[in-house]
């Protein structure tokens, strides 16, 4: 199987990271978005959206970072996504619930726009309250990230196991530390960010991404 991907972007790191801690053999293809591969002609075939990760099992293409992981998990037999028709159904809730909540306040609206130059709004002012906006939004999920989704006695985000909805939140969480954000307001969501951390790939395949983050001034960036 074939993945297209570049590490620095957050869908690419769980895929990554899960095929990595679960040993399922991927031929890594990178993706210079930077460069603008992705808006090459050749590309443009491969996946209509021009963006990554796109996973290629022969014939069969597959596009959205949550899909993969699922076929992934899927075709591996993986615990990580439980059989059972309940326990299952709570890690897609889960899944989206940062796709469609966490994901949209703290990247798109909080880290984003003060990393990617392309992402930041035409004037300060816009800037400066498009970020506060999202900065309020953001940490209404983070807390309930913290109360109600991890709470005190789980380890994960679906309880006592890990699934593929940890390594699938992980990236987007992590995302916010490139801007500041410690997470010591959030002791829950903290100690489950730090127990992902601790997985024997993290380090790998998260240089990319830190790497980035060294070479950003945080003085003047606004953390969730």
């Amino acid at each position: 199987m074939k993945l297209y991907c570049h590490p620095i972007f957050t869908s690419s790191r769980p895929v990554l990271l899960f095929a990595a801690e679960a040993a399922i053999a991927l031929e890594i293809k990178l993706v210079d978005l930077f460069a603008g591969e992705n808006y090459q002609p050749q590309f443009g075939t491969i996946n209509p959206n021009r963006l990554v990760p796109v996973l290629e099992d022969r014939s069969f293409r597959l596009t959205e970072c949550s899909a993969i992981l699922k076929y992934l998990a899927d075709k591996a037999g993986a615990a990580q996504y439980p059989k059972d028709l309940q326990a299952r159904a709570r890690v897609n809730e889960r899944m989206d619930w940062v796709n469609t909540q966490l994901s949209r306040e703290l990247c798109y609206s909080v880290v984003y726009p003060q990393i990617f130059d392309f992402m930041k709004k035409r004037s300060e002012k816009a800037q400066a309250a498009h970020i506060e906006w999202g900065k309020q939004k953001a940490q209404n999920w983070l807390q309930m990230m913290n109360d109600a989704l991890i709470g005190t006695e789980n380890p994960y985000l679906c309880g006592a196991a890990i699934t593929i909805a940890d390594y699938f939140a992980a990236s987007h969480v992590a995302l916010g530390e490139l801007t500041g954000s410690n997470y010591s307001a959030y002791p829950n969501v903290k100690r489950w960010l730090d127990r992902m951390k601790s997985l024997k790939s993290w380090n790998q395949v998260y240089e990319t991404v830190n790497g980035f983050g060294k070479t950003l001034d945080r003085r003047s960036m606004i953390a969730a």
